[in-house]
């Protein structure tokens, strides 16, 4: 059965068995990507989700509205991959995406065709990151060239992955 309001009233419609299948092609681990809160509880220099890319929030400000209205938060956010300023005004009652953001330290092994090879803590390789294309990209180039050994702060989130910083490893 299926239920649906149409102008006011409540529609109930009997379904075949046919619309009753339900197939699950998904195999994923059940991490989710994103996770609900509710805006009021959102703060400074945590992250969110702004139109569908994840932001570390640099900015937001409550707003009272008339008599019946709701407050509403004004977020402006920095793609924490992109740089990109974001911008959201949302009633302080509805839930936002907050994205589930990991950053991990890898030693950087080699340097090949635009993609750093990083050692996982278990000995195995990570192939996959791509050398970023910017000052930090050309400063892990240069550091890795002078022999130096470098540690690459990798900053995963939403199914994407980047390589934001490096330092030299200790000794």
């Amino acid at each position: 059965m299926h239920c649906e309001i149409v102008y006011g009233y409540i529609v109930f419609t009997i379904l075949s068995a046919e619309e009753h299948e339900h197939t699950f092609d998904s195999a994923d681990a059940g991490a989710s990507l994103t996770f609900p809160m509710q805006c009021s509880a959102l703060r400074k220099n945590g992250h969110v989700v702004i139109k569908g890319r994840p932001c570390k929030i640099v900015d937001m400000s409550t707003s009272k509205t008339g008599k019946h209205g709701h407050a509403k938060v004004h977020l402006v956010g920095i793609d924490i991959f992109t740089n990109k300023k974001y911008e959201d005004l949302s009633p302080s009652t509805h839930n936002m995406d907050v994205p589930n953001v990991v950053r991990n330290e890898y030693t950087l092994l080699n340097i090949d065709d635009g993609f750093m090879s990083l050692m996982l803590p278990d000995g195995s390789t990570k192939d996959d990151v791509k050398l970023p294309d910017n000052e930090i990209g050309e400063k892990i180039t240069e550091d890795f060239e002078e022999g130096k050994d470098l540690l690459i702060s990798v900053v995963s989130s939403m199914g994407e992955e980047h390589a934001l910083s490096s330092k030299e490893a200790p000794q």
